[in-house]
């Protein structure tokens, strides 16, 4: 009786996560790489304001490692979702 809805779901549900994955994760590696691009310009401004303040360095560096955790992060998803899609 549930041989036939069985046999669609073990079709159907692989062909539909494997593509959302895939979604997910270039969509989170978009996000990531926004942040990393916002954060890169305020440590832009930090570096600039550091001659004048020593806090300004301090957050420079915060900042600055802050944008290479993002860049990373979202780097790394694109590489996941490019990987999913060639298995």
């Amino acid at each position: 009786m549930f041989a036939l809805p069985k046999r669609f779901l073990q079709h159907v549900v692989p062909s539909i996560v494997k593509p959302l994955h895939i979604l997910w994760n270039e969509i989170i590696g978009f996000v990531f790489i926004s942040l990393a691009i916002i954060a890169g310009f305020r440590t832009f401004s930090f570096y600039n304001a550091a001659a004048t303040d020593a806090d300004q360095g301090v957050r420079m560096i915060f900042s600055g490692v802050f944008t290479l955790v993002m860049l990373y992060f979202g780097v790394s998803s694109f590489w996941k979702a490019k990987k999913i899609g060639k298995s």
